[in-house]
């Protein structure tokens, strides 16, 4: 069991040297053999996403769950019930209202936290992680604050606590391959990349808290169920690119942000807000006179962001979650040798590639399969077998597993404080650039100057 001094001076010794010599080879060989055996980590925020992560965590026999904070207890019950049909122990339970994760976080013998909260939590909720020598691993989202960033990564570096940016689709098998790819130069100098988050999410941010499941209606906050009680005020009260990480991740690890290159500015434009109103009246459950159907939501239907990098390429977020339309990212990685362009959800066969003096035919499109099975990353050859049943297409093996491994050798984590920061900020930027007619809006440099000497190592540990 860990105590507070041996927690605190372990993420001190790891955080603090890697935070100063990046995440090198000879680093990761040097701290690899001083390893810990079980890693126990605490759960705040046991809805879907939480359950998500308690599914993949239990399947290891290197973690322990030790505790769970949230207020529903109906989530809480699903929680409890993975950890008994795992036959692990049931989880201690904070659950006296919203604030009593602060609980969870004062316990000696938790060594990381999960945070799958609400997006307005998980900053506070992980400033409070570090504050008590507690590693947290952040979901997703975008900040509220610009200020929120800085937040983190000032109290990363003061204290020595790494942060993992827990974001899966980074480890997306098609896109893992074209990484592959892209660090072999098969596409030449990269220029342009494209990513976004395209889904239609109206029936997730309008449902009804009341019944036995999340079903189709046309509420939300206190009367929503799951990500409707939260999630949909954002669209009420916000405009801007309010998910960017699952379009800019990715494309970040390709050019290198933050390990020899720097986002550097946006200009973000968003189309007026038409679906969420349309899809309340048009809903058997709503109708024109429907309260719901009286608001005005502030979210365009679809918000575009263009971003500048140091070395010269740009990249083009679009967030499109209110319009009726399949699943798609949305990926275009273009190079002065060639391009793959994603028109589907991480299968092989899915989208178009062209690579000049190596396709078939000039400028014609070729099916992608035979590359990217090719170039399959060689994280995926050795854990095909482990990610098959996880989620969203086997990669959220892939960020538990680089979460818990980290942790266990005392190594960076592949996405650490920096790349949150990063990624998060893009949110609350976008807002004031759409506020202000799409001015340029110039993107912090949370590294403070470190990236110039920071090396590339998204994925290139053998294990992670």
């Amino acid at each position: 069991m860990s105590t507070p001094f041996t927690r605190r001076k372990f993420v001190q010794n790891a955080g603090m040297t890697s935070l100063a010599v990046g995440l090198s080879p000879a680093f990761i060989k040097a701290q690899a053999a001083a390893t810990k055996d079980v890693v126990n980590i605490g759960i705040i925020g046991t809805g879907f996403r939480g359950q998500s992560h308690i599914e993949m965590l239990v399947q290891r026999k290197d973690t322990k769950i030790v505790a769970f904070a949230d207020p529903d207890p109906r989530m809480l019950a699903d929680a409890q019930k993975i950890l008994k049909d795992a036959g692990r122990p049931a989880a201690i339970e904070y659950n006296k209202g919203n604030e009593n994760y602060k609980k969870l976080l004062q316990r000696t013998d938790i060594d990381a936290v999960v945070i799958a909260t609400p997006w307005e939590w998980h900053i506070p909720q992980a400033l409070e992680a570090i504050k008590n020598g507690i590693i947290p691993g952040v979901e997703v989202c975008g900040a509220i604050k610009l200020t929120d960033c800085w937040d983190i990564v000032n109290a990363s570096e003061k204290s020595g606590i790494p942060v993992m940016c827990l974001e899966n689709v980074c480890y997306r098998r098609d896109v893992m391959a074209v990484y592959n790819m892209v660090k072999k130069g098969m596409f030449g100098e990269l220029l342009h990349l494209q990513g976004g988050y395209e889904h239609d999410l109206r029936g997730v941010k309008f449902n009804s808290a009341n019944s036995a499941s999340s079903d189709s209606g046309v509420e939300f906050g206190d009367k929503g169920f799951s990500e409707a009680a939260w999630r949909t005020n954002h669209s009420l009260y916000r405009n801007g690119e309010l998910y960017p990480t699952h379009g800019l991740g990715p494309v970040a690890m390709m050019t290198d942000i933050n390990r020899g290159n720097l986002l550097t500015r946006l200009s973000s434009v968003a189309t007026k807000a038409r679906g969420l109103h349309k899809y309340i009246v048009n809903h058997p459950k709503g109708g024109e006179n429907h309260p719901n159907a009286k608001l005005n939501f502030k979210l365009g239907d679809i918000v575009t962001t263009q971003l500048q990098t140091a070395n010269g390429e740009t990249i083009l977020l679009t967030h499109d979650t209110n319009s009726p339309r399949p699943y798609n990212l949305g990926f275009r990685v273009q190079g002065t040798q060639g391009l793959w362009q994603d028109f589907h959800a991480g299968e092989f066969s899915a989208g178009h590639i062209y690579i000049e003096g190596v396709s078939k035919k000039s400028h014609q499109w070729e099916n992608p399969e035979t590359y990217l099975k090719e170039h399959d990353h060689p994280l995926w050859k050795k854990y095909e077998a482990d990610a098959v049943g996880a989620g969203h297409g086997g990669m959220d093996f892939f960020v538990v597993n680089a979460f818990v491994e980290c942790i266990k050798r005392k190594v960076n984590f592949p996405m650490d404080v920096y790349d949150l920061a990063t990624w998060y900020a893009v949110t609350p930027l976008s807002e004031k650039s759409i506020a202000e007619n799409g001015q340029v809006q110039e993107i912090p440099d949370f590294t403070r100057g470190k990236w110039k000497n920071r090396k590339p190592d998204f994925a290139m540990n053998p294990d992670f």
